[in-house]
């Protein structure tokens, strides 16, 4: 495990489309078909990251939570299955299942997604806006594994209240941190350009 900081994609940056599996189902589906009326929050996770196990029940209560909003959650893996093969989609299915998203997790086998949405780490949250435009990026809250931060969620429903009342975030989004994103040999990103 490599700790490693959100690159923080710039704010206002439309969110890049994709096509991506859905290991539940088994259909690729799109950012155009999944996208919320109100917002869409993508987070860039896997199975394995000690980081995302730590916020998982969080992220799926919260997605719950803003789905009555209009805001729709979408998880996105892509770390190489062959390096880390409890990332592949027969594992993500079941991870699915188990704690009953309500959202689509969807399998970026290519990496281009996570190259076009500079994601960095799991957990890595964006959250746009009705237009698509990027609102937040970063953490979820300070909570850590193996310390005793409460989770709470506290700066992602902060951006998703705000971002619903039409309000600017003007506070400091902090990055997220968690398991660098395992990429493929070769698929390394070059230094990510702010």
């Amino acid at each position: 495990m490599s700790l490693t900081e959100s690159y923080m994609l710039p704010l206002g940056t439309k969110a890049p489309d994709f096509k991506l599996l859905n290991p539940v189902g088994k259909k690729e589906q799109t950012l155009e078909n999944l996208r919320g009326e109100n917002g869409t929050l993508i987070v860039f996770m896997c199975n394995h990251c000690p980081y995302v196990i730590h916020l998982l029940d969080a992220i799926v209560e919260y997605s719950k939570e803003i789905k009555a909003d209009g805001i729709a959650t979408i998880g996105i893996s892509s770390n190489d299955i062959k390096t880390y093969p409890q990332d592949s989609p027969k594992y993500m299915k079941e991870l699915a299942l188990e704690k009953e998203f309500n959202f689509p997790y969807l399998y970026d086998e290519s990496q281009k997604t996570a190259h076009a949405y500079q994601a960095a780490c799991t957990p890595d949250f964006y959250l746009f806006d009705k237009d698509l435009k990027l609102y937040y990026r970063g953490r979820f809250d300070k909570s850590r594994p193996k310390t005793d931060v409460e989770i709470t969620g506290l700066d992602i429903r902060e951006a998703s209240t705000m971002m619903l009342e039409g309000r600017i975030f003007e506070k400091n989004q902090a990055p997220s941190m968690g398991c660098n994103i395992k990429w493929k040999a070769g698929n390394e990103p070059a230094v990510f350009t702010i």
